[in-house]
């Protein structure tokens, strides 16, 4: 007689117990694995280090198995044998294995507008899922399983990228990839200045580039450098232009240039006289409100 296969689910290096339970009519006894006699009554027929028997009186004969290792998956057998009939107990051993990561890509450089494609690879029982995050603010999951394909990347998606590998079986495995986005410079901020004559005036840009931008002043078509009254200061992705003891000639448009090896991008910054930007400015309203007045008067004129 043969009773339905048990499972018993055990997870890598741990301990296995298979319980078998016997009665006091039993005469013969035995554990198999794969046909393989482990155990005949009490004598050890396996070689193996980590296989042996529990007993507890004379009611069971379970085995126990230590450090489990996939191998060791399969099915056993305790065949009990009396004087009336003979049966058979099955169970079948399952190893599961934790998730881990064997390999993922290197951190990776790219130019903007460039394909990219994130290999994360892992191994566990069961399989493991794989899953993809931009570390960015929102953390969303990201469209990507063994394989991230990033068509056209742009600079927003620069940043840390974290594969994870997870199955149950124990904490998921993480590991993580750098992508690094080069870009042509972008001016993004610049600020004027109107000193008064005699004072310093200084002019302000600041840029966004990867790799860092390198910057350049001009005047007209004049390259500006230290000396003169004019100090150049480089901080990272910004720059001063320092103009030292101000003077009629001083005041003007001024060319601020950013450069890496990817693009260029220039922007005017002006040296004011005092109240000047101001004046612009409210021309700038008065000419916004004419035009506005006009339109006003064709729209009647049109009946629209």
């Amino acid at each position: 007689m043969q009773r339905p296969t048990d499972n018993v689910t055990v997870r890598q290096g741990d301990t296995a117990v298979i319980r078998c339970y016997v009665d006091d009519r039993v005469s013969r006894v035995a554990w198999l694995n794969r046909s393989n006699i482990i155990f005949a009554g009490r004598d050890k027929w396996s070689l193996d280090p980590r296989v042996e028997l529990v007993t507890k009186g004379q009611l069971e004969y379970s085995l126990r198995i230590q450090k489990v290792d996939v191998y060791d998956e399969g099915q056993y057998t305790c065949s009990i044998q009396t004087k009336e009939l003979s049966r058979t107990s099955q169970v079948f051993l399952i190893v599961q294995v934790p998730a881990n990561i064997y390999k993922v890509s290197e951190d990776i450089t790219i130019n903007e507008g460039g394909n990219v494609t994130l290999t994360c690879l892992a191994s566990g029982r069961p399989d493991p899922m794989i899953t993809w995050r931009l570390l960015n603010p929102s953390a969303e999951p990201l469209d990507g399983e063994e394989y991230l394909d990033i068509s056209g990347i742009t600079r927003t998606q620069a940043g840390r990228y974290e594969c994870k590998a997870s199955n149950d079986v124990a904490s998921p495995d993480v590991k993580y990839v750098n992508v690094i986005v080069n870009y042509a410079p972008f001016i993004k901020d610049t600020k004027s200045s109107d000193p008064q004559v005699g004072r310093m005036g200084v002019l302000q840009c600041e840029a966004s580039a990867i790799p860092k931008p390198e910057f350049k002043w001009y005047r007209d078509d004049k390259r500006l450098s230290n000396g003169q009254g004019i100090s150049i200061q480089m901080m990272g992705s910004r720059t001063l232009l320092l103009v030292s003891n101000v003077t009629e000639e001083d005041y003007g448009n001024y060319t601020c240039v950013a450069t890496n090896r990817l693009g260029i991008h220039n922007a005017s910054v002006f040296l004011y006289r005092p109240g000047a930007a101001n004046n612009m400015s409210g021309a700038v309203a008065v000419s916004q409100s004419l035009w506005l007045l006009l339109g006003s008067l064709t729209c009647l004129l049109l009946k629209c």
